[in-house]
């Protein structure tokens, strides 16, 4: 029986190693745990052409409590949510008040139109040509936003009170990376 020496072996390790090493491809790698992890919480399923940073980012911040004029982890504002994440999943700074994002940072989108990543606004049932609320659409009716009562949540476009207050869907320039 033919047996390679200790030096053999490692060496054809290595070539192995670097020749699999040098193997590069085009399609980027699916992080399935924090795919997993953001389908737990944002509950609901995320499909193969969904834009997959966008569920995982939005998952990180699920439970972050309000905090009026807030834009980090520790504490957010609806603003500051749709701000955060549109910097980092889309490299784009938004301005940090909803109605500047509605009306600066965004085009008019119907509500059967809507897309994941599209910017919801809502007015407070008084003044109603004016956003004082807005999430990011995911799929489905629903959206992720930062309730003044329950921090960062998912919620329903179905739900009675954001009927009542829907104001308009606004689609930014999202030039994905």
């Amino acid at each position: 029986m033919y047996r390679l020496s200790t030096l053999t072996k490692y060496l054809l390790f290595a070539i192995v190693v670097l020749a699999l090493s040098s193997c590069k491809t085009t399609a980027p790698r699916l992080n399935y745990y924090q795919l997993a992890h953001a389908a737990i919480c944002l509950d609901m399923d995320i499909e193969m052409d969904d834009y997959h940073p966008l569920y995982i980012e939005s998952a990180k911040w699920i439970g972050t409590p309000y905090r009026y004029g807030g834009n980090s982890i520790r504490g957010v504002d609806c603003s500051g949510l749709t701000y955060a994440i549109y910097k980092k999943v889309y490299h784009k700074k938004l301005n940090r008040s909803s109605e500047d994002q509605r009306t600066k940072d965004c085009r008019r989108v119907s509500r059967n139109r809507l897309q994941e990543g599209d910017l919801v606004f809502f007015h407070d049932g008084q003044r109603k040509r004016k956003a004082n609320h807005v999430g990011i659409y995911l799929k489905e009716g629903r959206f992720i936003h930062a309730s003044s009562s329950q921090g960062v949540i998912v919620s329903s476009l179905s739900e009675p009170y954001y009927k009542k207050c829907w104001m308009q869907g606004g689609r930014v320039d999202k030039k994905r990376r």
